[in-house]
């Protein structure tokens, strides 16, 4: 059977650029996100360059889903060896017009959906006593930030599941690591981000100023490969010009 790298959150920059770099090393690629309509160019691209990948609709939020989707992809794709939760979020929005429904819908996506990939992955990949389980973080995981109430204490409670469940399954042969990504991204939303900011003509951002989705998922790949007995749980990358 195939070894399997799960993505949840496999969206059009991060989530897709660790897919390619996962398929580059053989491992077949499920591609889990909300449409799997969608992601149909990125299992293109996959496939184009010979590696195998599979798109699966579901919700992270839903717990019973993603339940079931473990079973399906253990039972019918193959042993699940590496998790990575990418799923989004991001809300910025002044605290008094943030409402009680919206910061439970961003603590539900951010935090209780990584608990529950989380879980499910460490269920099945403690019978074989390895695994790795990857979460991403962002600046908001580790200081709040005008606007951000919703999203900052969302990423914190998720970078707190994670360090719970590196400290429990470790010792159980499963690496739990939490990658911030402190700084922009160059993907479409970013640009399209820019362009609605300062118009069409908007100027090109910084020479530098933006992370390469290769270069991250390269950062996920490091993760998963580390010796046991050098295990990294957080590692924060950015560009040199990002302030910190």
């Amino acid at each position: 059977m195939d070894k399997v790298a799960v993505i949840v959150g496999a969206g059009d920059a991060i989530g897709s650029a660790v897919g390619r770099r996962f398929a580059k090393d053989g491992y077949a690629v499920c591609l889990v996100r909300r449409s799997a309509e969608k992601a149909a160019p990125h299992i293109a691209a996959i496939e184009a360059a010979g590696g195998k990948a599979l798109a699966f609709a579901c919700d992270a939020r839903d717990e019973a889903a993603m339940i079931a989707l473990f079973e399906t992809i253990e039972h019918d794709i193959g042993p699940i060896e590496i998790c990575l939760f990418n799923a989004g979020a991001n809300t910025h929005k002044p605290a008094l017009q943030t409402s009680g429904k919206l910061f439970q819908q961003v603590w539900q996506l951010a935090c209780f959906a990584g608990f529950v990939t989380g879980r499910e992955a460490a269920r099945h990949m403690l019978t074989r006593g390895k695994g790795t389980i990857l979460f991403t973080g962002a600046t908001a995981s580790l200081r709040g930030g005008a606007g951000f109430a919703a999203f900052a204490s969302a990423k914190a409670g998720l970078r707190a599941v994670a360090q719970s469940l590196a400290r429990e399954f470790g010792p159980q042969g499963l690496h739990v690591a939490h990658l911030v990504i402190d700084g922009g991204v160059d993907s479409p939303a970013i640009h399209a981000r820019r362009r609605a900011r300062f118009g069409p003509n908007a100027p090109p951002p910084e020479a530098g100023s933006l992370m390469a989705l290769d270069t991250i998922a390269e950062a996920y790949w490091t993760l998963h490969t580390q010796p046991r007995d050098g295990w990294t749980f957080e590692m924060d990358i950015r560009p040199s010009v990002e302030p910190w």
